[in-house]
């Protein structure tokens, strides 16, 4: 809960000045449940922009805006010029704390306060119209339990095709649990770093995956007010359940706990840079030695980094050095988990692989070719994952190849559903495919430019039989 957030407080009705307007109005009203508000200040028309220069997001430690990184996801989505709508979504309470801050930031139109108070509000209209028509959503602190429940509503595309037209997506406390790839939803109650290491099954360890997952930003489980109330030995838990469960691509799962006061904000490359206290990610990368249901865990080799502020991490090509080990025996951990010396340093940069090569994580919506996901700047061989989120899914990511350039890729699908891969023409038009029988059957296929000049090709993988949201990961070159 956050404190900032405070149900006791009022709204004021109307307020005009000559510099912002704000309107009140309930929206969605029942006899079933309580209303939508919808609280708007600033400028009572939405900015309209062809292209924006996003993503951007904040992560932050406790419910309240960080100036700092509030204005470099700002100004990183307006790409200098401009001004953006801000919409903030908070399932409780009755003020405007959050927009009242962005307001009087510098290229802010507007700022609306989106309060739902039922699952069922994730497919208002007016909501979903608010969403959309905005460059950044912020997701207040409360309780992200309400969050998670808008989990395949209407809400959760929206806020994905902000994010995939360049805008960004941030939040704080239970606003910051939402906005990583793998949510400790508390829905079974709070638990404390105690609790969670004396028993990772504790029915207060629940989680929810399959809500959003950003660019750069895959296999995360984040936590707030952390050093404040000790959450590390929590995090360690929640990152060797997600390992256990299968939660993760590859067996590996990366913790982000982020203090009160502090703020990473993530640039569209993947490089977080933190803004206040302190912030840890925290690795596993190996089966817990013992996770089971009453039973202490008991996990060796976390690898932790610590962050102080201006420091980064970069997440798109995720460090393998400047960690500290910490381990976890019978649910005791070693020493202070909060520091520790680095058993290596990051003075000798890694060798950079011959041909360079980058990653890229699905964005949805993108499931046709007028929403795909544009990695045609990124650098190859590139690596795209991404999941099967229904047995009707499309995936589409749009490349640029050269007059006699060949484009190859291959995918590794996952045990979970059996997907196809089609390469496509700029018109949409079929040029080669690869449907392979059986769930976890990989699928590889090729073409090549032949004409002259550069054209949009796009690579789709498509559910077949199964869902799920184990990843497939496709690699794709161009020679």
């Amino acid at each position: 809960m956050s404190p900032s957030r405070n149900p006791i407080r009022k709204r004021l009705a109307v307020l005009v000045t000559t510099a912002t307007m704000l309107t009140v109005a309930p929206i969605g009203v029942t006899a079933a449940h309580a209303q939508v508000t919808r609280v708007r200040q600033g400028s009572s028309t939405d900015v309209s922009r062809a292209s924006w220069s996003g993503p951007a997001y904040t992560m932050n430690g406790s419910g309240g805006i960080i100036t700092a990184t509030m204005n470099q996801a700002i100004g990183a989505i307006r790409g200098g010029t401009g001004s953006i709508d801000v919409v903030v979504v908070a399932g409780s309470g009755s003020s405007t704390p959050e927009c009242d801050v962005i307001t009087g930031l510098s290229g802010v139109n507007s700022c609306t306060t989106l309060t739902l108070t039922a699952a069922s509000d994730g497919n208002n209209s007016q909501v979903n119209t608010d969403i959309r028509n905005a460059e950044f959503v912020y997701f207040a602190g409360g309780d992200q339990c309400r969050y998670v429940a808008w989990k395949g509503t209407a809400l959760e595309a929206s806020v994905e095709s902000v994010v995939a037209k360049g805008g960004g997506v941030g939040g704080g406390s239970a606003g910051h649990h939402v906005n990583s790839d793998i949510v400790y939803d508390a829905c079974g109650g709070s638990a404390t770093s105690s609790i969670a290491l004396g028993n990772p099954y504790d029915s207060s360890m629940t989680f929810t995956t399959g809500m959003f997952r950003w660019p750069n930003y895959a296999d995360t489980i984040n936590d707030s007010h952390f050093v404040t109330r000790d959450r590390m030995g929590r995090l360690m838990a929640f990152v060797a359940r997600a390992v256990k469960d299968g939660r993760t691509s590859g067996g590996k799962a990366w913790g982000v706990g982020v203090e009160e006061g502090a703020s990473l904000f993530i640039d569209r490359f993947g490089l977080a840079t933190l803004s206040g206290p302190s912030a840890y990610v925290v690795l596993g990368d190996h089966q817990p030695e013992v996770a089971g249901s009453g039973q202490p865990l008991t996990y060796s080799n976390f690898k932790i980094w610590r962050l102080t502020s201006g420091q980064s991490y970069d997440f798109a090509n995720r460090p393998t050095c400047g960690y500290y080990l910490k381990s976890v025996t019978n649910g005791v951990a070693s020493g202070s988990l909060y520091s520790g010396t680095p058993v290596t340093d990051c003075s000798t940069p890694p060798t950079t692989p011959p041909g360079g090569g980058s990653s890229y994580t699905e964005v949805e919506a993108n499931d046709s070719r007028t929403t795909a996901n544009d990695v045609t700047g990124r650098s190859y061989p590139l690596t795209i994952t991404g999941d099967m989120k229904s047995t009707s899914d499309r995936d589409y990511f749009a490349v640029s190849l050269a007059s006699g350039q060949t484009l190859s890729v291959n995918c590794a699908v996952p045990t979970a559903y059996d997907a196809d891969l089609y390469l496509l023409s700029s018109s949409g038009s079929t040029l080669t495919r690869s449907v392979n029988d059986g769930a976890g059957t990989d699928e590889s296929a090729s073409t090549t430019r032949t004409a002259s000049g550069s054209a949009t090709y796009y690579v789709e993988v498509e559910a077949y039989s199964g869902s799920g949201g184990a990843d497939y990961s496709c690699t794709v070159t161009k020679s």
